[in-house]
C-alpha cells in the first residue's frame, strides 16, 4: 500500500512559478512510474508529465519548456517545478504512482494561475 501526499499548489500571476512535490509513504517509488496529472473545471483528467524508474522523463507538448520533473530518491519524493505559468495550466494537480501491479493516487493540489 502506498499513500501518496501532494503539496505546493496555490494562487500565481501569470508567468510566475509553483514547484509541487508528491510525497509517498509505505513504500520506496525509486522503481515506479510517477506522473503528475491535471484536472481543469468541467475537463478529463491529462497527463501532464511523467518519470520512470530509470528517470526517462516524458512532458505534454503544452508544458515542455516549462516544466520539469524530477525524483528525489533520499526524501522519497517526486517533484515537478512549473515555470512561466499561463492561465490554462489552472486545475488540480494530482500525483501518481504506478507500481507496475497497482496505481495510486493522491488527493490532489489546487493550481490557480491568475492575475
Amino acid at each position: 500500500q502506498v499513500r501518496v501526499v501532494e503539496s505546493g499548489g496555490g494562487l500565481v500571476q501569470p508567468g510566475g512559478s509553483l514547484r509541487l512535490s508528491c510525497a509517498a509513504s509505505g513504500s520506496t517509488v525509486r522503481n515506479y512510474v510517477v506522473g503528475w496529472h491535471r484536472q481543469a473545471p468541467g475537463k478529463q483528467r491529462d497527463s501532464v508529465a511523467y518519470i520512470t524508474g530509470f528517470d526517462n522523463t516524458n512532458y505534454a507538448e503544452s508544458v515542455k519548456g516549462r516544466f520539469t520533473i524530477a525524483r528525489d530518491n533520499a526524501k522519497n519524493v517526486v517533484s515537478l517545478q512549473m515555470d512561466n505559468l499561463k492561465p490554462e495550466d489552472t486545475g488540480v494537480y494530482y500525483c501518481r504512482v504506478y507500481t507496475g501491479t497497482d496505481t495510486y493516487w493522491g488527493q490532489g493540489t489546487q493550481v490557480t494561475v491568475s492575475s
